[in-house]
């Protein structure tokens, strides 16, 4: 698929649409839980997928991921890791409160550059990271204050930590001359998490309109705009799809609050003024130092 520069950028518009779809359909389900909910939106996501791989990468792809290599099946844990924890944590708290903590990973991949490949973190990538953290802690605190548990908002960091130890594994096998091919992963990331969470998701609760729902999310909310998101990396510089990747935060929550009336707290608000405030002027320092 060829894409000018502003196609990509309006297709990954549509693709962080897509990704923040997940918070709002869950409050519609009627009888499916927790591991449930995470089983049947990774097993949809599977069968999703084996059907559009050989579409956009021909029918020899599943040979070629025989031989994808270890980074290929460490990158598809990660995949797992995210796709798990970030259901688990939509079930357990608010849409807002997760989405502000994933948007934690481009500073986490930053840090873990940092620790195993060496890379250096510029100043402002640092100041990021302080008033970053100060916001999640912040949000962190003023929950704690009010009784509210916080058990789905850290497990919501899962998700980023699984991103950064996805890009780390990647970029290293792209230095030493491997590139991981990211959609294969994502099936993986598919698979893995479905076997990982059948067992809990036993006995099955959900209904008709809850597996209509999930396979919905299994689709569109992941299967797609995870592989259009691939293609965007191909045209889009790395600070654009961290930007543009922020819309996922603004629309989840704004699609949560209109379509489930799951109103953010004034703590969300506050600290995810700060996260989202120090990616987008790290970002933006970035982009103009490039150009």
């Amino acid at each position: 698929m060829k894409l000018s520069h502003n196609r990509a950028v309006l297709l990954m518009v549509a693709v962080t649409l897509m990704w923040s779809t997940a918070g709002v359909v869950t409050r519609h389900l009627e009888h499916a839980q927790k591991f449930e909910v995470t089983f049947w939106r990774s097993f949809f996501t599977m069968l999703c997928l084996l059907v559009m791989l050989p579409v956009f990468q021909g029918r020899g792809v599943f040979r070629r991921m025989r031989h994808g290599g270890a980074a290929l099946w460490i990158s598809g844990l990660c995949w797992c890791g995210m796709f798990t924890f970030f259901m688990l944590a939509i079930m357990l708290t608010t849409v807002a409160n997760v989405l502000v903590t994933m948007s934690l990973a481009p500073l986490l991949t930053a840090l873990a550059a940092r620790i195993f490949i060496g890379h250096r973190i510029a100043l402002r990538t640092w100041v990021a990271i302080v008033v970053a953290g100060g916001g999640i802690a912040y949000m962190y605190a003023s929950q704690l204050g009010q009784g509210i548990s916080l058990v789905g908002t850290l497990v919501a960091l899962g998700v980023p930590i699984s991103g950064a130890a996805n890009w780390t594994v990647t970029q290293h096998s792209h230095a030493q001359g491997r590139d991981v091919d990211l959609i294969p992963a994502v099936l993986i990331g598919a698979v893995l998490s479905s076997l990982i969470t059948l067992p809990l998701a036993w006995p099955f609760q959900a209904s008709a309109h809850d597996l209509g729902l999930l396979f919905g999310l299994g689709l569109v909310q992941l299967a797609i705009p995870s592989s259009l998101a691939v293609v965007c990396t191909h045209v889009l510089k790395a600070p654009e799809v961290a930007l543009l990747g922020l819309l996922e935060v603004i629309f989840g929550i704004l699609l949560a609050w209109a379509g489930a009336g799951e109103v953010p707290g004034h703590d969300v608000f506050v600290g995810g003024a700060l996260v989202i405030g120090a990616l987008v002027v790290n970002e933006m320092v970035a982009w103009r130092g490039r150009a």
